[in-house]
């Protein structure tokens, strides 16, 4: 709690504010105190204050009518509200209406003094969190890349280097860490963002597929070849081709890379001639090439040729100053996308967030807060819309599966049970949840079983 925070503490018992105004006072607040409303607001206009702690129940103009005029003319102003215990009802309807917590008579003061401790932190939370937006905007971002680190800083002067030059770049790190990303900055950063990006995963890829998906085929080159097609080389000509996951590169398909990058020249399955292409390469791996030249799995005079130049991607555990601002970013474009405001993260799931190593990296941040922004009720952010191995909580739903050794199909049941119940039977929000239609949820609703259909 900042030192001498202001506080308006207003209830029309003098003797109880009086006790507020002597205990509050002794943990570092500057108490003001009234005994009606209105003469609170007046206050309010002469000594803007940084929490107004009201009982609901006043003469002349009540707490909830306090909590209005409050908002509009000090929206940042923290406003808690105390309540007789029959009253509960109102109060959260109060806290839809924006105050900040309650309290229920009779209380003890080291609830309110929590209360209020836990308020302010959220207020000062949500303020840096505002700053950092606008310092994404204005300086920590490159491309699709975010960081305001020293690590993040030596790869964005990196990117704006190598995009100048047409050199083949081998860009390193573990998985999740953006090295996707990367690539496209350098392509749009360079005098070939007018052709086009072109990515292809080489683990995703079946061998056999792989020849004609990079260098394409003709009519008849092979059962199933029923039309001549361009390879990814050929789409990407004049621009850039990302080969990702390299290191899953089979032997065969490793020689024919070798060549076509020495000769600048592609052969489509099949076909008698070449084609000439322009096209600026872009390797990308989770895995040590060095090491795997060593154990005969990669070539070495291929690893020479894509290891021009090199770009290292750091784990997110080697930058942690960089997940807040990375936090606001997918805040922003997760809560974009369900056509909401962005939810403030709570003081207890930011600190979770910053507690976790994140091994996933930046990808296994981005799903953790698109989970927390789709399965989140209110306005903020809790460590339960968190994944359990954030918060150190194993996930119950996966738990129980375990234990009672259900089938991935009875687990589904109760998984969109679950995600129906958390939504109050919404739907679409079901649906935006679990990654699926909303045709799709309904036809496995309709199915027979638990959740839908047999299990």
């Amino acid at each position: 709690m900042s030192k001498q925070a202001h506080l308006i503490a207003i209830d029309d018992d003098a003797q109880m504010l009086e006790v507020l105004r002597k205990v509050l006072g002794e943990h570092g607040y500057r108490v003001s105190t009234r005994t009606s409303a209105v003469a609170a607001l007046a206050l309010l206009d002469d000594d803007p204050a940084d929490v107004v702690l009201s009982d609901i129940r006043m003469p002349a103009m009540d707490g909830m009518t306090l909590l209005e005029r409050v908002k509009e003319r000090a929206p940042e102003t923290i406003v808690v509200l105390v309540t007789a215990f029959g009253s509960i009802d109102s109060a959260v309807e109060a806290m839809k209406r924006g105050a900040a917590d309650y309290v229920t008579k009779p209380f003890k003061m080291d609830e309110i003094l929590l209360v209020l401790d836990k308020a302010l932190a959220q207020r000062a939370l949500h303020r840096e969190l505002e700053s950092l937006r606008g310092e994404v905007e204005q300086r920590y971002r490159f491309g699709g890349l975010i960081g305001k680190s020293k690590q993040m800083h030596t790869v964005f002067e990196l990117i704006r280097r190598v995009a100048r030059v047409r050199s083949t770049v081998l860009i390193t790190g573990r998985s999740g860490t953006g090295k996707e990303l990367v690539a496209k900055a350098i392509h749009y950063n360079s005098a070939r963002k007018g052709k086009p990006f072109v990515a292809i995963n080489c683990a995703a890829i079946p061998e056999m597929l792989l020849e004609s998906e990079l260098f394409g085929h003709v009519k008849g080159a092979f059962t199933g070849a029923t039309d001549t097609k361009p390879g990814l080389f050929e789409v990407a000509d004049g621009g850039t081709l990302l080969l990702d996951e390299i290191g899953e590169l089979p032997g065969a398909m490793q020689a024919k890379l070798l060549r076509t990058l020495q000769e600048r020249q592609v052969r489509r399955v099949g076909a008698t001639r070449a084609v000439e292409v322009d096209v600026r390469l872009i390797a990308a791996t989770n895995h040590d090439l060095n090491a795997l030249v060593g154990e005969g799995r990669f070539r070495e005079d291929l690893y020479f040729r894509i290891n021009v130049i090199s770009i290292d991607v750091p784990p997110l555990v080697e930058h942690p100053e960089d997940v807040p601002l990375l936090v606001q970013h997918f805040l922003e474009r997760f809560a974009a996308e369900h056509g909401r405001p962005a939810p403030a993260m709570s003081p207890e799931a930011f600190k979770a967030i910053m507690s976790y190593e994140w091994p996933g990296n930046v990808r296994e941040l981005e799903n953790a807060i698109e989970r927390a922004v789709a399965l989140s009720t209110g306005d903020t952010i809790q460590p339960s819309d968190l994944p359990g191995t954030v918060t150190g909580k194993q996930d119950g739903l996966f738990k129980a599966g375990a234990d009672e050794a259900m089938t991935l199909r009875r687990l589904e049941d109760r998984y969109i049970l679950e995600v129906l119940e958390r939504t109050g039977g919404n739907q679409v929000r079901a649906a935006q949840i679990l990654g699926v239609d909303r045709k799709t949820l309904y036809r496995k609703l309709k199915a027979p079983g638990p959740a839908g259909r047999e299990s």
